[in-house]
């Protein structure tokens, strides 16, 4: 069908998440109803990427390839979140927003930045209408995704089992992959992301590769804003003065899966400076005379 609005679909991407996310934002401060959140975003990744594949038309195997993954990770998520939520009952990220609409307002418009920057790559790729061979950044891409999709979708369903047993109540999740880092599921993410950019590659030329903003927004958004740093300040509140959890945290790499004999071990100047152990991960966490 050809292009609409702009050759890239920059513009038309940006207003159907616009839209999108907007509608949301009204049911949330009408109704103070926030159990659509995350559905609300993690759909919107779906419909940007199989609108663009849609309304560009070209049907090259790496575009159905990478919108293929978006659509998997995206209903994976959306309805992953969504069931939980209905178990779970209100969202507490929204405790201190759902009487202040500016508050709100500010969450909504972070979310739609989120789903427009982060669907780059795959929405340059659906507009481009090169389609060279397959390379190995292709096959690169792939794997890094499969892998990544499998540890978010697998870290998942651990904790969600874990919370679900009487017997874990009032304690930490250490089970499974969650044993091997504090966010297994953050982990996934952020790298099945970066294989979307990295299979995206082979079509990007000049300017294109400014896409490469949505993968870094991820990372940069996961730890240091509304990921990483939120769960560690609330775990830390519940469990920092509780000798088990303050081994865990000590032996369990913040990000990437490590075995605990091996990241205990390590000195911290190396964990902060190559394993994402960063200082505002532990801003909450008591020191050794408050116990």
């Amino acid at each position: 069908m050809g292009t609409v609005i702009d050759s890239h679909f920059l513009a038309l991407t940006a207003i159907i998440t616009i839209v999108y996310q907007l509608l949301f934002f009204i049911i949330t401060a009408l109704f103070k109803f926030d159990k659509v959140t995350d559905f609300a975003g993690s759909t919107n990744f779906v419909i940007v990427a199989v609108l663009t594949l849609v309304l560009k038309g070209s049907w090259h195997f790496r575009q159905i390839i990478l919108t293929l993954f978006v659509v998997l990770w995206g209903l994976r998520l959306a309805f992953f979140l969504l069931l939980r939520i209905l178990q779970w009952g209100e969202d507490r990220r929204f405790d201190e927003m759902r009487n202040n609409l500016g508050r709100l307002a500010v969450f909504w418009i972070f979310q739609a930045v989120w789903v427009w920057a982060v669907s780059l790559p795959v929405t340059v790729v659906n507009a481009s209408d090169r389609n060279p061979f397959l390379k190995a950044v292709d096959l690169i891409g792939w794997l890094m995704w499969a892998v990544g999709f499998m540890v978010e979708a697998t870290a998942d369903q651990q904790k969600l089992t874990f919370k679900k047993s009487t017997e874990n109540r009032g304690k930490w999740c250490n089970a499974g992959l969650w044993k091997y880092t504090r966010h297994p599921n953050y982990f996934g993410e952020i790298l099945l992301w970066w294989g979307i950019f990295v299979a995206s590659t082979p079509i990007l030329k000049k300017a294109e590769w400014l896409v490469i903003f949505g993968p870094i927004f991820l990372t940069l958004l996961l730890l240091f804003i509304s990921g990483i740093p939120l769960l560690e300040e609330s775990a830390d509140k519940k469990f920092g003065n509780v000798d088990g959890y303050r081994l865990y945290k000590q032996r369990t790499s913040p990000l990437i899966p490590l075995p605990p004999e091996i990241y205990g071990k390590l000195p911290a100047w190396f964990k902060s400076a190559f394993l994402f152990e960063f200082p505002l991960y532990s801003r909450n966490f008591p020191p050794e005379e408050q116990i």
